[in-house]
């Protein structure tokens, strides 16, 4: 997961970026400060990945703030004003996002983030797919799933299908909980309904990717993330 940080002195700025990030399933909120003296706090105490930062903000300015920061996180900026662009792409930002910000320009930038550290699920090593397994309750029996088995999982309501190089289990469960379980490095989520196996995709085009014949969507939101990772595999 993405560690994220939000800083913004406005609350429905940073209600609008925990909406945004809601839709992405790797990013974390680890907390929300309204001020930067707030977040010189949390950085001091927590891992942070990436800062989602404002600019006009009471005591102590967001990038008055960046420039304090030893070894500061990878930092996206926020803003309703235009003119700190340059100065801000001076102290080696990820990206510069003028309110109110769109879905679609918060996943370009998201996308930045992972080209500018390498995201970790582009890589998959052989000692991580080797007997990794995990189990599921099927009619209250553990039916163990060998992650290197399967094919690609769908959402069914309440439930999810799970295809395997050997059978289809249908577990009561959705689709989120079931993500959990599985590792980042070798399954990428495509669409809120389906996650497929990395190294099983045959073929991908602009709207779905290929498991063989077979075609999984590829939802708009998700699109961004899951064609610059392929792209880079």
């Amino acid at each position: 997961m993405v560690r994220c940080l939000l800083v913004d002195d406005e609350s429905p700025a940073i209600d609008l970026l925990k909406n945004h990030i809601k839709m992405l399933t790797d990013l974390e909120i680890v907390a929300s400060c309204y001020s930067a003296v707030e977040a010189f706090e949390v950085i001091k105490k927590e891992k942070i990945d990436l800062l989602f930062l404002d600019i006009e903000m009471p005591v102590l300015k967001g990038l008055d703030f960046l420039k304090a920061v030893k070894n500061p996180p990878k930092v996206i900026i926020t803003t309703a004003y235009r003119e700190y662009a340059i100065q801000g792409y001076d102290l080696d930002i990820v990206d510069y996002l003028l309110k109110p910000i769109s879905f679609d320009r918060f996943v370009k930038a998201v996308d930045r983030y992972y080209e500018r550290t390498q995201y970790p699920i582009l890589t998959i090593t052989q000692e991580e797919s080797k007997d990794a397994f995990f189990y599921v309750n099927v009619n209250k029996k553990h039916i163990k799933i060998i992650f290197e088995d399967i094919l690609y999982i769908e959402s069914l309501k309440d439930y999810v299908r799970i295809h395997t190089v050997h059978q289809k289990l249908v577990v009561k469960s959705n689709i989120g909980k079931i993500e959990t379980q599985l590792p980042s490095t070798l399954f990428l989520r495509t669409h809120r309904s389906y996650i497929v196996a990395i190294n099983r995709i045959t073929a991908y085009t602009q709207k779905d990717i290929e498991i063989g014949e077979i075609e999984i969507p590829v939802g708009s939101s998700y699109s961004s993330k899951v064609f610059s990772l392929l792209s880079h595999t």
